[in-house]
C-alpha cells in the first residue's frame, strides 16, 4: 500500500472532492489495465490509484488516513475497497468487468476529445458486452454478479424532528454525477449517532444481483433551550424576580404541547420542576421533562426595589457550605 494516497493521485492534502475525482479520472485513463494489457507496472499502479481514490473519496476514511497515515485500516478505519482484480476465467489478464470501476465516468460518456465519437466510447461499449457475455451465469437475471455496495451518509436533522419524528431530505450523488434527492422518514425519539437503513437504495448490483443499501448516521442539531439526556428533556425556563419571590403560574412548551407550571413562593434560580411523561417518547417508553428555573433580573433595577432589599437585609450567607 502506498504511504501517501495524496501523492499517489498527485493532489494536495487540502484538495476538494472534485479535485480528487478529476485526478483519479486522469490517472485511470493512463494506467487502466485494459489499455496496458502487457504491463505489470500499469496494473500495479492502477491498483494503487484505486486504493487511494477509494480512501480519499470517503470522508470517514479520509479523516482516518489524515490522522493515522497508511496504517489507518489497523486503527478501525477499514481498508480501501474496490480495486482491480482479474475476471474469473480470463486467465488473470482482464479487468473484472465494469462493476467496480465506472469506465463511462472515467473516459466520458460521449468518447470526446482526440478519439472522437468512435474512440474510447465505442471501444469500451464493445468490451463491456464481451465481458458481460463471458461472465454470464446461472444467477438471477442471467448474471453471476455481486450484490451492490452499501453507501454511507450522515444526515443532520433538527432537534424537534428527532424528538417528535418527521421527514428529512438526503441528497445522494450517484455514479456518473447524477444527483438524487431521497425523502427519509425520521422515527420519533431517534438519538444522535443512530443509523437508518434504506434497503435497496445503495449501489446497483451486477449481473441481476440485488442492490446495496444506504446507511444513514443521524446527527441531531442542538436546540437553544432544550437538552436531551437519554429519554429525559431539560429546558431552561427564565422567570422574573417577582415570579420567583411571590410564586406564579408560568407556561412552558413541551413536545406534547404547552403546559402550565406552578412556581412556589421563594423559588431559587436553578431549581428543577419535574413533569412526568413529557420527555422523549420512543416506542412504549417516555422520559420526563425537567424545567430548570433561571431568575432573570432587569437591566435597570427600580430604586424602590433597591431600598426594599436594603431594609430586608442580606439574610443568611448562602455560600456558607461552599468549600474547596
Amino acid at each position: 500500500m502506498p504511504d501517501d494516497f495524496y501523492a499517489t493521485l498527485g493532489v494536495s492534502r487540502t484538495a476538494t472532492a472534485d479535485e480528487i475525482h478529476q485526478a483519479y479520472r486522469k490517472l485511470a485513463r493512463q494506467y487502466h489495465p485494459d489499455l496496458n494489457p502487457d504491463s505489470d507496472d500499469a496494473k500495479k499502479k492502477f491498483q494503487e490509484i484505486q486504493q487511494a481514490y477509494e480512501t480519499l473519496k470517503d470522508p470517514k476514511k479520509r479523516e482516518m488516513f489524515d490522522r493515522y497515515g497508511s496504517a489507518y485500516d489497523s486503527m478501525g478505519g477499514g481498508g480501501p475497497g474496490g480495486g482491480w482484480r482479474p475476471h474469473p476465467g480470463s486467465g488473470g489478464q482482464g479487468f473484472s468487468g465494469f462493476e467496480e470501476f465506472d469506465l463511462g465516468d472515467v473516459f466520458g460518456a460521449g468518447g470526446g476529445g482526440a478519439e472522437g465519437a468512435g474512440g474510447f466510447s465505442d471501444l469500451f461499449r464493445q468490451f463491456t458486452r464481451k465481458q458481460q457475455r463471458r461472465g454470464a451465469g446461472p444467477g438471477p437475471g442471467g448474471g453471476g454478479g455481486a450484490t451492490g455496495a452499501n453507501v454511507e451518509h450522515e444526515l443532520q436533522v433538527p432537534f424537534r424532528t428527532a424528538i417528535s419524528g418527521g421527514h428529512a431530505q438526503l441528497t445522494v450523488r450517484r455514479r456518473g454525477g447524477r444527483v438524487e434527492t431521497i425523502d427519509v422518514k425520521i422515527p420519533a425519539g431517534i438519538d444522535d449517532g443512530k443509523k437508518i437503513r434504506l434497503k435497496g437504495q445503495g449501489e446497483p448490483g451486477t449481473g441481476g444481483s440485488s442492490p446495496g443499501d444506504i446507511l444513514i448516521t443521524i446527527r441531531v442539531a442542538p436546540h437553544p433551550a432544550f437538552q436531551r439526556h437519554g429519554l429525559d428533556l431539560i429546558v431552561k425556563v427564565p422567570v422574573t424576580l417577582q415570579e420567583a419571590v411571590l410564586g406564579a403560574k408560568i407556561d412552558v412548551p413541551t413536545p406534547k404541547g404547552t403546559i402550565s407550571l406552578t412556581l412556589p413562593p421563594g423559588t431559587s434560580s436553578g431549581k428543577r420542576l419535574r413533569v412526568k411523561g413529557h420527555g422523549v417518547s420512543a416506542g412504549e417508553k417516555s422520559g420526563d421533562l425537567f424545567a430548570e428555573l433561571q431568575i432573570v433580573l432587569p437591566e435597570q433595577v427600580d430604586p424602590r426595589l433597591q431600598e426594599t432589599l436594603k431594609e430586608i437585609g442580606a439574610g443568611p450567607n448562602p455560600r456558607s457550605s461552599l468549600v474547596w
